[in-house]
């Protein structure tokens, strides 16, 4: 869990857009695998273990370049990106451990860890792979979206935020309120059928991605 953590965060916290498009070239991507590397070896706290971060950061380096020549830049593109790390960090934890060349995690700071990396991909991680698919009913729908630049995307990260402390605190109820206050504000947009599908389909994919994360969130905690 602590690796998947390190992920999260290494893939959404502290990989900006400026970094993300430039991965294409060779030395932007050594930065990226470099700082991937670096959380995971700072959150496990294993300090004479370099095996590990070493291993992370060649198997990260593979899966990023493949999908650079491969996987196409969509929502699709980005589950199989998404899921092959997530496999791979399953394959590095128990092969160091079964093979005695990872120390047992000493458990320091888990909470904190997987509470922030729980909250970065409900907002952050969930918003990438929502833009994808928003973008492209943007595009096969031909729809004109007036309003402020990213100002969609602010909402529903503002929006998951808040499901995700709304489950934390144990009020979920909260989401309801939610849901009333953004149908009243998108009243008007209701009224043209494109627009008002493209609405809800983004706000339940929104709503339900981030109950998912944050329930996922609050089930690690107990590991």
């Amino acid at each position: 869990m602590i690796l998947t953590a390190a992920h999260v965060l290494g893939d959404f916290l502290f990989q900006n857009d400026w970094l993300a498009k430039r991965k294409g070239q060779l030395p932007y991507l050594l930065l990226h695998g470099l700082i991937h590397a670096l959380v995971a070896y700072l959150l496990y706290q294993a300090w004479t273990a370099w095996s590990l971060p070493v291993a992370i950061f060649v198997v990260h380096l593979a899966i990023d370049a493949t999908k650079q020549r491969v996987a196409p830049d969509s929502a699709r593109g980005f589950l199989l990106d998404q899921g092959a790390h997530l496999a791979s960090l399953a394959g590095i934890g128990w092969l160091f451990t079964e093979q005695g060349w990872l120390p047992e995690f000493s458990g320091a700071g888990y909470i904190p860890m997987v509470v922030a990396a729980g909250f970065v991909a409900t907002v952050l991680g969930a918003g990438y792979f929502i833009g994808k698919v928003a973008g492209r009913m943007k595009e096969e729908n031909d729809l004109q979206i007036e309003g402020l630049l990213n100002g969609g995307a602010m909402i529903g990260n503002l929006e998951r935020a808040l499901i995700f402390l709304f489950l934390f605190i144990n009020e979920p109820m909260g989401i309801g309120f939610l849901v009333a206050a953004k149908s009243i504000l998108r009243f008007e947009e209701a009224k043209k059928q494109k627009l008002a599908e493209y609405v809800l389909i983004g706000t339940l994919l929104s709503f339900s991605t981030a109950i998912a994360i944050a329930s996922a969130t609050k089930w690690a905690l107990g590991l």
